[in-house]
């Protein structure tokens, strides 16, 4: 099995993208994970996948931000994004997909648009979206076997205020339908523990290993490529003290180390 480690682009939009792109090289990322938001221009889009194509690094598409709350133009927005990015190579594309208040016929047609793409989309689980829960996605998976899922169970955990010891069906499906893992690790009151390196916090780090080994497993046994991207972010996800301002851990620091425990732990 080969893995393959991409960098967030969230939380270092302060370095252009030619910097950021030498950076993650240097750190050892075989790829970025760029948001693309409705807004981007050719222009934009063209640079980041030049300094992309001279640093050798490969980019998965991540898509945010079609918030809309009325379907109809929701639905016009996304459709929108997709052909927008119709022309940019990708190894594979994470969407943040729907609204958690969204029918699931409405839900679906969304990820029936998705389909029509000429990449592979993989509809992240997080909170605000239609996979925003473990139990509720359950229902999607089992009813459209194409879908496909980007698991980051941060989300999740905090959503059911656990590390989801009941959900173990649901888990189990999920983990079968994943095909790229955000490594970051939740607790239950939020999604995103404040050090993975601290003692406090090895149950949850644990937890989250227990099911990015299993995906790791069944990659292993497919012999496909399994991509990760650590995504340990900025503040808000990031605590930062109330006194001083100033973030607990770096967030670069703790997505590098991400990336090189779970080199190890892959190898």
């Amino acid at each position: 099995m080969q893995v393959q480690f991409f960098c967030p682009r969230w939380g270092s939009e302060a370095l252009s993208i030619s910097s950021f792109c030498r950076k993650a090289k240097e750190e050892g990322y075989d790829g970025i994970e760029y948001g693309v938001p409705i807004t981007a221009t050719k222009e934009t889009l063209d640079e980041v996948w030049n300094e992309a194509a001279k640093a050798d690094l490969k980019i998965i598409i991540q898509h945010y931000d079609t918030v809309d709350a009325e379907f109809s133009r929701h639905y016009d927005r996304y459709c929108s994004w997709i052909e927008k990015i119709g022309p940019y190579p990708a190894v594979k594309i994470n969407s943040q997909t729907g609204k958690d208040y969204f029918s699931f016929e409405q839900n679906s047609m969304l990820i029936s648009a998705a389909a029509s793409c000429n990449k592979q989309v993989l509809h992240e689980t997080h909170r605000n979206k239609f996979t925003f829960a473990a139990h509720t996605i359950h229902a999607y998976l089992r009813q459209l076997p194409g879908l496909r899922i980007t698991l980051d169970a941060s989300h999740w955990v905090c959503v059911a205020e656990s590390y989801l010891e009941d959900q173990e069906e649901a888990m189990e499906l999920a983990i079968v339908r994943t095909d790229h893992v955000h490594a970051r690790v939740g607790y239950p009151e939020g999604p995103q523990v404040p050090d993975p390196r601290a003692k406090e916090w090895e149950y949850a780090l644990n937890r989250h290993l227990f099911w990015w080994d299993k995906v790791a497993e069944r990659k292993q046994q497919a012999n496909e490529i399994l991509t990760i991207a650590p995504e340990f972010g900025p503040f808000p996800y990031m605590v930062h003290s109330p006194v001083t301002g100033h973030p607990v851990a770096d967030q670069w620091t703790l997505n590098a180390y991400m990336m090189n425990l779970l080199k190890e732990r892959y190898r």
